[in-house]
Formats: C-alpha cells, sequence, structure tokens
C-alpha cells in the first residue's frame, strides 16, 4: 500500500512543477500575443481574397504595405486584449491562473475571429469596414434582420467556420500553456536552482511591460495623436488603405461614438457661426429667392421661379429606386445591358449624370429626397431620432400647404427606418405598405412583394386620383435588395458575367424591368401628360472599382426628369453636380407659384450662368468623412484628418486622381464645414423648417 504521505508530496511536487515564473509568464504571454496576431493576420488575408475582385491591376506589393500597415493596428488590439495577463506580473498567484486566461483568450479572440468572419460580406456589401450600421441592424426589427441574413448570405458555413475557428485557437493557447511551462525540480522557495522573483522584483518588469505595451498600443513614436485610422491611408489603392484597418477596433470607436451621453459623433463647430452662415447664403440663395427670418433661419427664404422655368404639370410622381448605381447604368456607358428600359426613358426626359445620393442607405435617400436635409454627421438615422420630429420644408410640407393629394406606395413594412410615423408627421397621409396588396405575383418573406407588384399598386393609386385634387406620390422599389429574392420564372434574362456582382445586378435589371413596365401603362393615362416624374436611386452600391476615398460608385444615382417640355426648355443631358436635397427646389421651380421653404438644396434648372452645381456626401454608419463635390472635383475631408481634393471621371471609364496643391482648397474646405455646421445648427435648434417649433 503507498505511503499517504509520499503521495501528497508527489501531488504537491506535481502541482509546483507547474508553477509558473515571471520568466514563463512572459514567454507564455508573447505566445499568445502571436497566436492573436496570426490570427488577425489570416482575417486579412480572407477579406482580401473574399474581395478580390476589387484588386484589379494593383500591384502585390500595395497589399504587402497595406499588411505591414494593419500590423501595427492589430498589434493595438492585442495589447488590450493581452491586459489582464500583463497585469498577473503582479502576483504569483495571478500568473498561476493559466485556466481563466486559457478562457479569457479564447472568448475574446473568438469574438474577434466572428467579426472579421462577419465583415468578408460586410466589407463585399458596404465598401467600408464594420462600423455603426452593425448597431442600426441590430436596432431595428429582428425577425426582418434575420430573414435578410439567412437568405442573403452563407450563415451556417460562416458559424461552421467560426466554430472550428475556435476550437483551434482553444487549442493553441492550451499548446501555448504546456510549452511555457517551468521545468525542474521544485525546492522551497525555488524552483530548481531559480529564486521565485520578489515583488520589487516584478513591479520592475511589469513596469517596463507597461511601457512596451503603451507604446505597442499607440502604434507610432512620434509626439502627439497616436496611431489614427488615416496614418494607414498610404497607398494609391482605396481597397488596399481600407485592408490595413482592423474591423474590431472600427467597430469599437463606432459604439463609442454612437453610444455616447455626449453625443460626440456630430459635427462640431469649426468656424464662427456668422461667417459659416453667410458662407451657405451665399451657397444657397438663388437670385430669384429672398431671404426671410434671418435672425433665426438660416436659409429660409420666398421663391418665385420665373415664368420660361415652369412646367405645364399638375401632378408629382417621386420614383426611389432602390440601389440604382449609377455604375451600372447603360447610358452612362455601362456594358451588359442591365438598365434597357431606364436607357429608353431617357430619350424623353432629362438626365442629370452627375447626380448623387447625400447618403449611402435608403433612410437616408428618403428623407434627403422627400425631406430636403442633408446627411449629417451624428444624424445618419434621422427618421429614428428626437429630431426627426421636428417639421423639415420637404415636399409633403409644401404641397400639403397647396392641397395636394398624397400616396406613398412601398413593396415593405412602413415600420422599418420609423417611415409611418416620420412622413405622416411631414405631412403625408396614405401608405400603402406590404400587408396592403392582395394576391402579389411574388412575396419575399423578408422584405415584401415585389416591384412589379409596387408598381401595379402605384398605377391603381394614381389612376384613383386623376379626376381629383393634385396629387403627389412617392413609389419606392426593393427587390434589389438583399437577399435579392425574385419571382420565378425572372421576366429578364440573369446576369450571369459578373461574379459576386450577379445577384445584385440580375436584381436591378428586373427592377428596371418593372420599371419599364409601369411607363409603358402610366404612358397611356390622362394624367400621363400633366405629371413631372422624378426617376432616382436611393443609393448606389460598390462594384469593382472606388473612385476616390469616398467610393463615389456608393453615390452616383442619375436622375431622370421625364414632363410635357421639359426637353424643349431644358435639354437632355445635364452636366451640373445635384443631390438629393435638390429635388425638392427642382419640383418646386417647375410648379410653379411662390414658395416659402427651407431647402438645404438648389433649383438645379434655375441655377446663375456657369454655375457648376455642388453636393455634400456622408456614407451610413460611424464613418465621419465628409466630401463637397462640385464640377468633376470632390474634397474629401475625413475626421481629424487634413483635407484631400480629387479629380473625379465617372461613366465608361471612371477613375480618379489627386490634386496636390489647388488655390480653392481652403475656400472649398471653409464651404463644406460651413455648411456642416450651419445645418447641424438649425436642426438641434428647430429651426430647419419653414416654422419654427420648440425640440420634443
Amino acid at each position: 500500500m503507498a505511503n499517504p504521505d509520499a503521495l501528497n508530496q508527489q501531488r504537491a511536487a506535481k502541482a509546483r512543477l507547474l508553477q509558473p515564473t515571471v520568466k514563463s509568464h512572459l514567454a507564455y504571454t508573447l505566445l499568445c500575443a502571436l497566436v492573436m496576431m496570426v490570427m488577425l493576420s489570416l482575417l486579412r488575408l480572407a477579406l482580401l481574397v473574399y474581395n478580390r475582385e476589387m484588386i484589379l491591376d494593383t500591384p502585390a506589393s500595395t497589399f504587402l504595405e497595406a499588411f505591414v500597415n494593419g500590423l501595427r493596428l492589430d498589434l493595438r488590439l492585442v495589447v488590450y486584449l493581452s491586459i489582464p495577463l500583463i497585469l498577473a506580473l503582479f502576483s504569483v498567484c495571478a500568473m498561476a491562473a493559466r485556466g481563466f486566461f486559457r478562457f479569457w483568450l479564447t472568448v475574446v479572440s473568438s469574438i474577434a475571429l466572428f467579426l472579421g468572419l462577419m465583415e468578408m460580406d460586410f466589407y463585399r456589401e458596404f465598401h467600408q469596414r464594420l462600423n455603426g450600421l452593425v448597431f442600426q441592424y441590430v436596432k431595428e426589427d429582428p425577425s426582418t434582420v434575420m430573414s435578410m441574413l439567412w437568405y442573403g448570405f452563407p450563415v451556417v458555413r460562416y458559424l461552421l467556420a467560426w466554430a472550428v475557428g475556435t476550437l483551434i485557437l482553444s487549442m493553441a493557447f492550451k499548446g501555448a500553456d504546456r510549452a511555457t511551462r517551468p521545468r525542474g525540480p521544485f525546492s522551497g522557495g525555488t524552483i530548481g536552482t531559480r529564486q521565485v522573483a520578489p515583488w520589487y522584483s516584478r513591479i520592475a518588469v511589469f513596469v517596463v511591460c507597461l511601457l512596451i505595451a503603451v507604446v505597442a498600443a499607440r502604434g507610432t513614436l512620434r509626439q502627439g495623436p497616436p496611431l489614427r485610422w488615416g496614418d494607414v491611408y498610404t497607398t494609391d489603392s482605396i481597397f488596399a488603405n481600407q485592408l490595413g484597418l482592423n474591423g474590431t477596433l472600427s467597430l469599437v470607436g463606432a459604439a463609442k461614438a454612437r453610444f455616447s451621453e455626449h453625443r460626440t459623433n456630430i459635427w462640431k463647430a469649426t468656424r464662427e457661426q456668422p461667417l459659416a452662415t453667410q458662407t451657405v447664403r451665399d451657397m444657397l440663395v438663388l437670385p430669384d429667392e429672398k431671404l426671410v427670418d434671418t435672425d433665426t433661419a438660416a436659409v429660409r427664404r420666398d421663391y418665385m421661379p420665373p415664368a420660361d422655368k415652369t412646367l405645364p404639370i399638375k401632378n408629382v410622381v417621386v420614383i426611389l429606386m432602390e440601389s440604382f448605381a449609377g455604375h451600372s447604368v447603360g447610358v452612362l456607358g455601362r456594358p451588359g445591358n442591365i438598365t434597357p428600359y431606364f436607357d429608353q426613358l431617357t430619350k424623353e426626359g432629362l438626365l442629370f449624370d452627375r447626380f448623387f445620393s447625400n447618403g449611402t442607405h435608403t433612410h437616408q435617400g428618403m428623407f434627403a429626397t422627400m425631406a430636403c436635409f442633408p446627411n449629417l454627421p451624428g444624424f445618419e438615422y434621422l427618421m429614428q431620432t428626437p429630431e426627426g420630429s421636428h417639421k423639415l420644408s420637404g415636399l409633403p410640407q409644401l404641397l400639403s400647404a397647396r392641397d395636394f393629394d398624397d400616396v406613398y406606395v412601398y413593396n415593405g413594412d412602413f415600420a422599418w427606418d420609423n417611415q409611418s410615423g416620420f412622413f405622416s408627421n411631414q405631412g403625408m397621409t396614405n401608405f400603402i405598405g406590404r400587408n396592403d396588396f392582395v394576391d402579389p405575383v411574388f412575396s419575399d418573406s423578408t422584405w415584401g412583394v415585389s416591384d412589379q407588384d409596387m408598381f401595379n399598386r402605384g398605377l391603381e393609386e394614381l389612376k384613383a386620383r386623376e379626376n381629383g385634387k393634385p396629387f403627389y406620390a412617392l413609389l419606392q422599389t426593393l427587390s434589389n435588395h438583399t437577399p435579392y429574392a425574385l419571382p420565378t420564372p425572372l421576366p429578364v434574362e440573369p446576369v450571369t458575367d459578373r461574379g459576386s456582382l450577379n445577384e445584385h445586378l440580375t436584381a436591378m435589371r428586373y427592377s428596371d424591368w418593372a420599371l419599364g413596365q409601369f411607363f409603358e401603362k402610366a404612358r397611356k393615362e390622362p394624367y400621363f401628360k400633366e405629371t413631372l416624374f422624378v426617376i432616382v436611386g436611393d443609393h448606389g452600391f460598390g462594384n469593382e472599382q472606388q473612385i476616390t476615398e469616398m467610393d463615389l460608385g456608393r453615390f452616383n444615382v442619375p436622375m431622370l426628369l421625364i414632363a410635357p417640355g421639359v426637353q424643349e426648355k431644358f435639354g437632355v443631358l445635364d452636366h451640373t453636380v445635384g443631390t438629393q436635397i435638390d429635388i425638392v427646389p427642382t419640383i418646386m421651380g417647375r410648379l410653379g407659384g411662390e414658395t416659402r421653404h427651407q431647402c438645404w438644396g438648389r433649383d438645379l434648372l434655375n441655377l446663375p450662368e456657369g454655375d457648376k452645381g455642388f453636393g455634400v456626401i456622408k456614407p451610413s454608419g460611424s464613418d465621419q468623412t465628409v466630401a463637397l463635390l462640385t464640377g468633376d472635383r470632390i474634397l474629401v475631408l475625413p475626421k481629424d484628418m487634413p483635407p484631400k481634393l480629387w479629380q473625379y471621371q465617372l461613366g465608361a471609364n471612371p477613375g480618379g486622381k489627386v490634386i496636390p496643391e489647388s488655390a480653392d482648397e481652403a475656400a472649398l474646405k471653409q464651404k463644406l464645414e460651413s455648411f456642416l455646421q450651419t445645418a447641424t445648427k438649425g436642426l438641434l435648434d428647430n429651426t430647419a423648417g419653414v416654422v419654427d417649433g420648440v425640440p420634443d
């Protein structure tokens, strides 16, 4: 029978054998950090491979530079995740808690792995690293979001990859534990011949490690601010520059901005307000407009368009096309026959080819188009914020004052993005949504009925109003949205030669077909000859080529005006730069009569001679980059970074190049900052509408 004392001594010796030293703990920390760095680099490689269509002719050396840049941001994240291990240097007992460390590192690394896997399709869809859009989608209707994800993305494949990856990480951290355990007999206060490090020695090591960690987290040895996202923008490739970012850190930064109690994500004043206000007035107020209420309102004015600039119209129909990107429109130079019906329609209307969405998501397209208010930093989801309850100077406000009837026809649910709440507060009264369609041709379980169903119901609603009061209508499509659920059989040929964009472009071709069917039928109705039709995209979408840091493919959405006499008075093609906030004043200019408004856009068909137009744009989510477009140039202003002026080109040969020095760069920056500052102030003060109100 074994001696109990001997067994206890063996157990104690075995336990002491596993006691770590400072040296072994440092080795364990470094080895675990290496595991996480390798994981993050592999995720970056996966992001590159998954979106390889965007590589185009970029040399491999550029992406190597992006990977080197990315290592610094990855190291920052690894330092943050390793803080418990660094703090453990204070205590021998804490250093011995390898089980806890393995658990902690596995959990946090698994989360980073999950985000990295999710980011591959997120980037393909939005051409952005993870940002505040994640929180916006989580906030929306869970069933719709889950349905969109389930049917639109390879969820099972990602979950399996995540599970396998987490298991590999757990095994790697366990292997690091075994590889760094001290060896040798233990006796008293020593391990072999090594003394256990005294407390002051451990503190000295901790201080050294802390200094190294701080430098690593800063990512730079320079004085001043630590490594910023713009510091990895060192190449000529926008894709490579974005590849150098770290999605987890981007998402954490977005969370801090979005949930800040101090609204740190709104635009901060950078100019003296009187100067900013006057700058904006110079930008917006036309010769035929007269400012009113100048003490309280920035750009409230009375507008009487010249009689020769009006059209013989009675009604207005705005058609907001989901994801109608200019880079895939045939009449703008894109091959592939994606939009043959829209291309044909341009022969009877006026096309604006340098037209842009104010944001990159539908909600921004809706309030910019109908409420003529810009997409501002901190208010990207204006329709869902308290400020969204303010009365804005949009089409519902202006035409309800003229006793117009109205209708809003939409494939989906008006609860999404708070559409019913926002637009009913603005003055719309009639809403036709997914639950109002009877026996639709096709109904998607995620979003609603098909575009042809929406347009058919729109025809019915317009016909019902043709003998009554003047009317305005908003018809909004939805089929060209993930998961691209379309009727079977398809009335169009599917796109098969564009790789990852095949589904998207097939849906765009289908939406274009539905638009063509609508006009074939509407043209036969009496109201057609007295109606202004405005066709525009709610936003674009990214393709293989990014144009400037702002990725103009996600913003360029051609606008087409169809109305009696429009070509005779204004021609067939207009290169004036405009955005969705110009739509309402342009509509009011064609209707004629005096209008008091405070639109943050202008009547594009009544600009002074030589005016090239301008537009202020900003992407969705927490990305605080803003830009000012005018002519063929765009000034891009990232947050906390110097501006950069580009010359861009759209059409068949899109591209962009940086203008290193320009005499008017400072003036453009002043205009951009003044516009954002003054619009933000007007929104917060509730003076951005026709009549001042009291903020809710």
